[in-house]
């Protein structure tokens, strides 16, 4: 018995075949819509792309049609996190007297069935889309070739998130912990149990004036030194719970590099704003952590969206009010190292999901930063 299907059902096929294989966008699942095919690429030129079946009758029904179409927009940018949101509205069966007025970050367009695309907005920001586009198969070898296609599509990229998600061996956090805490009791012992602010300066401690008279070890150094057990079991935890997932998500070596960058950050910050007292622990580093995480979780938004606005966010906000609050807590350093990790981790990338003008970017402003604090600590 052989199977038909209609022109209609064939174009959307045809469509979604082409915004999912050649330009990476992915459904999503909206409740209570029929006939209505949605897909999102939060780096697409639109981020959502809606094709609707639906018979578009008059001019109330049109209206009535982009308002559910800005509510489903209002509920993806808040999911996504996202500070803009844009889409295009493909209509497939509208009554010729509708006119499609220009709407704010709305682009629709009415497309006739059958016949190739040569609707302004398509084509501008797709211009190989009739090239593309299956149109020589239909019925059900259309149907097959779509599935087949979409299938191995999506299996090369569940490969590649399963390759960044799936649990690792956790090598560098637990280094780093056990160094933080051999350094502790060394310096606890040699110092006489006394974690004087003097001491603490004598075996590496943060301080800028010593940095400027040339003890640039110190950026690092007062990183690995701890005030007490409190101060080193708070932050070595801190470092236990967000490492393990950032070392998980971007592996041994960009984490390595995020962790230290986070850490020169935090001490220049420290140095330029608390230019006469002495700053030692691992949470400027750690603080670079959790930028790193907001720019990862960005870029994974759809996975991690509500951790990162739940969590994350959150978290930063209520530790930096703390030390704003708390005497005795070093808060530039805490900024220091959340800026520091946020833009080390521009610079290095997040996998599959930025281009090399991205990273150059990202370089570009992370070494002017740097190049900006060491100009305040050095020859202001």
């Amino acid at each position: 018995m052989a199977v038909t299907m209609d022109k209609k059902d064939e174009m959307i096929m045809r469509l979604v075949h082409y915004f999912i294989t050649e330009e990476n966008y992915s459904p999503i699942v909206v409740n209570g819509v029929k006939d209505e095919i949605w897909l999102q690429n939060q780096e697409g030129p639109y981020k959502i792309i809606r094709i609707n079946a639906n018979y578009i009758h008059n001019k109330e029904q049109y209206e009535f049609d982009l308002a559910k179409l800005r509510n489903v927009m209002r509920q993806v940018k808040r999911k996504t996190l996202s500070w803009s949101m844009n889409a295009l509205n493909i209509l497939l069966d509208v009554n010729e007297d509708v006119v499609l007025d220009e709407q704010k970050n709305i682009a629709s367009v009415a497309l006739r069935i059958g016949s190739l695309i040569k609707a302004k907005p398509v084509l501008d920001i797709f211009p190989d889309i009739n090239h593309k586009m299956l149109l020589n198969e239909k019925g059900i070898d259309l149907m097959i070739d779509v599935t087949n296609d979409i299938n191995q599509k999506t299996d090369r990229e569940n490969k590649v998130y399963e390759s960044i998600f799936r649990p690792k061996k956790i090598v560098v956090t637990n280094l780093l912990i056990a160094v933080n805490v051999l350094v502790f009791f060394i310096v606890f012992v040699l110092s006489g149990a006394n974690l004087s602010a003097l001491n603490l300066l004598r075996y590496g401690g943060i301080n800028a004036t010593l940095v400027q008279n040339g003890e640039i070890w110190r950026l690092i150094t007062g990183g690995f030194l701890h005030g007490g057990i409190l101060h080193l079991l708070f932050n070595m935890y801190s470092l236990y719970i967000i490492g393990t997932q950032i070392e998980n998500f971007v592996g041994k070596w960009k984490f390595l590099a995020i962790y230290f960058a986070s850490m020169i950050s935090a001490s220049l910050m420290s140095c330029v704003i608390n230019d006469s007292v002495v700053s030692v622990g691992a949470s400027g580093a750690i603080f670079g952590l959790l930028g790193a995480m907001v720019y990862f979780g960005y870029h994974y938004r759809l996975y991690l969206g509500s951790v990162l606005r739940n969590q994350i966010i959150p978290l930063i906000l209520l530790n930096l009010l703390f030390g704003f609050m708390v005497s005795g807590v070093d808060n530039a350093a805490h900024l220091g190292g959340l800026i520091g990790g946020l833009l080390i981790s521009m610079a290095l990338g997040v996998q599959k999901r930025e281009g090399k003008q991205d990273r150059i970017n990202g370089i570009i402003t992370f070494c002017i930063y740097i190049a900006f604090l060491v100009y305040l600590l050095f020859w202001r």
